[in-house]
């Protein structure tokens, strides 16, 4: 997991990919590469957090609970950043739950590992502490585009950073998983679906999506999508150039 000046390899996560080669070096020692599941639970809610998880090019989603056993999306999660801000924020529990949207691979630091890498300060803090605002954004823009923007566009605005984050236009999705995401029941994602396919900006099989005309789902998607693919794309390091040492 090393890296040097002649030594270019990546995670593949954006937040660890980001730091200067002596700090990537130190704190690389302490994780581990792990396939991730679909629907695996990563995060119960009112537990303890065991790891931290830095998504390389799985999708992990952060559920809130609305009522008895019912859970509606409230972030979503790539290779832009990770889960575990809680242990960063100086508590071991959180009311909401996380699990895996879309099965792939990932790095993960034990609990106590990351809060002492944390702890030292340098760069690895300052990333997180970048990235806390990141997800700070997503949650408040998550908030207002779920209140003021159809279902439609809600879709739409989800299709595409699930894109974005596998870095590929076909990717594994169910139609539970999609209701889950937008807090709809079935034949509402059944008839958006159907609409999308319909205008030829997606084709939906098997489980799968294939995102066909990515121009037209952008038209279609809400202004949050920009918002939040603005604020993914701002530099980690205040200096890009000292980025690498």
């Amino acid at each position: 997991m090393s890296r040097n000046n002649t030594d270019v390899r990546k995670t593949g996560n954006r937040l660890l990919d980001a730091l200067p080669p002596a700090e990537y070096d130190r704190v690389l020692e302490k994780f581990e590469a792990v396939s991730v599941p679909v629907k695996q639970l990563l995060i119960m809610e009112d537990q303890p957090v065991e790891y931290a998880y830095f998504p390389v090019n799985c999708v992990l989603s952060i559920l809130a609970r609305t009522d008895g056993d019912t859970f509606v999306e409230v972030a979503t999660i790539g290779r832009e950043g990770m889960l575990g801000v809680p242990l960063l924020l100086g508590t071991s529990t959180t009311p909401h739950r996380a699990c895996c949207q879309i099965a792939g691979e990932s790095f993960r630091i034990s609990a106590d590992a990351f809060r002492a890498a944390a702890v030292r300060g340098g760069p690895f803090l300052s990333v997180l502490n970048r990235y806390i605002q990141i997800l700070m954004v997503q949650f408040a823009q998550a908030g207002a585009c779920n209140s003021r923007h159809s279902v439609e566009q809600r879709c739409a605005r989800w299709l595409l950073m699930c894109r974005d984050r596998v870095d590929a236009d076909e990717f594994p999705l169910t139609q539970e998983f999609l209701c889950q995401m937008l807090g709809v029941r079935r034949a509402t994602v059944s008839e958006v679906a159907s609409k999308f396919q319909q205008a030829g900006s997606i084709e939906y099989r098997r489980g799968h999506v294939t995102i066909t005309n990515r121009e037209a789902l952008t038209m279609a998607a809400c202004e949050c999508y920009r918002i939040l693919k603005d604020e993914d794309a701002r530099p980690l390091i205040s200096n890009p150039d000292d980025q690498y040492g």
